[in-house]
Parts: structure tokens; C-alpha cells; sequence
């Protein structure tokens, strides 16, 4: 019984410093948002450079019906998820086709 006493205590305790500590538990959560995203966003950007090596190899083969399917690909992601410009397609750079 004491001790559930003082835990009903310390928790009014706690109670008035709870929106102190409540706003610095916002901020860190909108920083631990920004710093996810950001992580999401660089993985987004490493995958898109690795599909870039995989175009420019499967056209560099000679499997360009391969290529210009996953360049198509790797335009919608660019224009339409991350919201950025599109780049040439190696098919459109290059004169083998």
C-alpha cells in the first residue's frame, strides 16, 4: 500500500512539469521527423543512382527495350514522387539504339 502511495505521488509530482517536458517532446519528435525523412530521402537518391548503373549497363548490353522500360520508370519516380526534374533517358543521350 506505501508504495502505490508514492507512486500516485511522484506522478502529481511529474504532473507539473508535464507540459515543459510535453513541448520538449514535440521538438524532439519533429526533429527525429525531419531526420527520418531526411534518411528517407537519401535512400530514395542512392536507389535512383543505383537504377541509374543499371540502365546505363543493361543499355550498355545492348538490352535496350530493358533500359528504356526502367528509365520510363525512373522518370515517374523522379517527376511524380519526389517531385523533381526529369533527366535524359541513356537512350536519348547516346546513338545506339
Amino acid at each position: 500500500m506505501a508504495q502505490a502511495t508514492k507512486t500516485r505521488g511522484s506522478s502529481s509530482t511529474k504532473g507539473s512539469s508535464s507540459s515543459s517536458s510535453q513541448s520538449s517532446r514535440n521538438n524532439n519528435n519533429s526533429t527525429s521527423q525531419a531526420e527520418a525523412a531526411e534518411r528517407y530521402r537519401r535512400a530514395a537518391e542512392d536507389a535512383l543512382q543505383q537504377l541509374d548503373w543499371a540502365i546505363g549497363y543493361l543499355h550498355g548490353i545492348k538490352k535496350t527495350q530493358i533500359s528504356k522500360a526502367l528509365a520510363q520508370n525512373r522518370s515517374y519516380i523522379r517527376r511524380n514522387l519526389l517531385g523533381r526534374s526529369e533527366q535524359p533517358l541513356p537512350d536519348e543521350q547516346t546513338t545506339e539504339t
